[in-house]
């Protein structure tokens, strides 16, 4: 009988596969790096072939550890991040490079090259913005598409598929071509709610009139927790399954980590909770069956995860990776692998013992060194520190580093208070990503908000969401609800220490201050 599914999450530097039982215990875990390159400023391409290959190592080292055969296997499912892939028309890469190079045929997520594009359509102030918070990001696929058009034209010509990275790993896994109705409502601008999707006038807006021909979009996509078809032959021989697995359509990486994160509330209440994934960029999730607008928040979007509900995201662009900068920046800093950033949280945890919450609170940091993607929606927008000095020891990596962590904090916190802003009821925050190993922004997320902190218990998040689309896929469950209530693990819990609340209060009004400084200096 097939009860074990497989779950496989692509994000910005590897590919992750994990096996699960029934019960959303996850059995096993393995990892492989991915290439991306960066062959000029605010351009990062990925080899869609180069993520096939470590996708399939990593299904073969997990179910090997596992130690179960391809026939126990009901379902197989895929996240990744928003990135876009470009591919001919007998399914070979075509490049989205400057370097030309057809290997490159994947825009990461990360790129911004399109931002000129972005602003133009924000401009157009299009009624398709009512359901992008009233903006596009250069993170979205419009844009980088339009930039690909007039950039790389011969690239364009070749084309005969555009595929969200998600909806690509499906297409490879299973020869469909179908797309998932997450990735289209939330970074292709598809209307799901209406009877007509795609906005045809906005498409020749955006010079793209030949797009739903060139990327080969269906009229109708596939919702989350539903099969686009088995494995094929090759897949399943290259992914060590077998040909009756059924594969699910794809999901973007961060709802489905807010499907794993919010597993457990799925069938009560579940309007008043917010899944916040946490790993290089940072993403709060809410779903609400009323669909509520509102400004540098993308969506709503219907159905991109739960049926019936509305989507909405706040994010930070860079939370993680800003972490990660900062300690390579530094003179005492270098390369910001897990035991460095582990050598200065204990170094911080010390000098907090001695100094007491005074600790380097002259320092303080404005996170958007990669824009501001809420509640500003500028992708402009840049990072402010103040209150260096010519100190270069390793105390005062620790310094910035701690005061970078408090600034992510009170990012997320003001992200929180624009969706409350717009009628958001938020009582607890379920969190989940790679800032659940960091001590310090574990403490942060507590104290800066004042929410209830939610972890749930399970080693991830993204890969255990990804497991419940397969586990409906596969036909082990009848419904995301039912396998979110059968799968979700259970919880620890982390309350705001109260005496810590007075400074994070001044923390916040100093970060309010610092964003109003930020604009004026820009006007003059």
């Amino acid at each position: 009988m097939r009860q074990y599914l497989v779950a496989v999450d692509v994000g910005t530097g590897s590919a992750r596969a994990g096996v699960f039982d029934r019960h959303g215990t996850m059995l096993s875990r393995a990892i492989h790096p991915i290439l991306m390159q960066k062959p000029k400023e605010n351009h990062a391409e990925h080899d869609s072939e180069d993520i096939w290959r470590a996708v399939c190592l990593s299904v073969r080292s997990s179910m090997a550890e596992a130690a179960i055969g391809p026939a126990s296997v009901a379902g197989i499912g895929f996240d990744a991040t928003c990135s876009l892939v470009a591919r001919g028309k007998s399914g070979e890469q075509v490049s989205v490079s400057t370097t030309s190079e057809d290997r490159f045929d994947t825009v990461v997520w990360l790129d911004h090259r399109a931002i000129v594009e972005a602003d133009f359509l924000t401009a157009s102030g299009h009624p398709v913005l009512d359901f992008v918070g009233g903006s596009i990001s250069p993170e979205m696929q419009m844009p980088k598409l339009m930039w690909l058009k007039k950039h790389l034209p011969e690239s364009w010509s070749k084309a005969a598929y555009f595929f969200d990275l998600a909806d690509f790993l499906t297409w490879r896994a299973s020869g469909s071509a179908a797309r998932s109705n997450c990735t289209l409502t939330a970074k292709w601008n598809f209307l799901a709610h209406e009877q007509e999707g795609w906005c045809q006038d906005y498409l020749g807006l955006a010079g793209l009139g030949d797009l739903k021909e060139r990327a080969s979009l269906p009229s109708s996509p596939v919702a989350p927790g539903q099969a686009v078809g088995v494995l094929s032959a090759r897949a399943a021989d290259e992914l060590g399954l077998d040909t009756e697995c059924h594969v699910a359509t794809g999901m973007i990486d961060a709802y489905a980590g807010a499907l794993g994160a919010l597993g457990g509330s799925l069938g009560n209440h579940v309007e008043n909770n917010v899944a916040l994934i946490a790993g290089t960029s940072s993403c709060l999730v809410a779903l609400t069956p009323k669909r509520k607008h509102g400004r540098s928040l993308w969506g709503p979007y219907w159905q991109a995860v739960l049926p019936d509900h509305w989507l909405v995201e706040g994010g930070q662009s860079a939370t993680g990776a800003l972490l990660d900068h900062i300690v390579r920046m530094h003179a005492a800093g270098g390369e910001p692998d897990a035991a460095l950033h582990r050598r200065i949280v204990d170094r911080v945890m010390a000098l907090r013992a001695i100094e007491g919450d005074g600790f380097a609170n002259r320092l303080h940091v404005l996170p958007d060194f990669h824009g501001n993607r809420s509640p500003f929606a500028d992708p402009h927008a840049r990072g402010v520190i103040s209150g260096l000095t010519l100190d270069t020891s390793f105390d005062s990596l620790c310094a910035l580093y701690w005061r970078t962590a408090v600034s992510i904090a009170l990012g997320t916190r003001h992200v929180l208070e624009a969706l409350e802003s717009f009628g958001y009821r938020i009582a607890t925050l379920h969190l989940a990503g790679g800032h659940v190993h960091n001590p310090l922004l574990m403490e942060l997320y507590a104290d800066t908000t004042g929410k209830h902190v939610v972890v749930p218990q399970t080693s991830d998040a993204v890969l255990l969401g990804t497991a419940m689309t397969a586990a409906v896929a596969g036909g082990v469950y009848t419904s995301l609800s039912e396998a979110g209530a059968a799968m979700y693990p259970g919880y620890e819990e982390r309350h705001p220490d109260g005496t810590r609340a007075s400074g994070y209060e001044r923390d916040y009004r100093k970060f309010l201050a610092m964003h109003r400084h930020r604009e004026e200096l820009d006007r003059l």
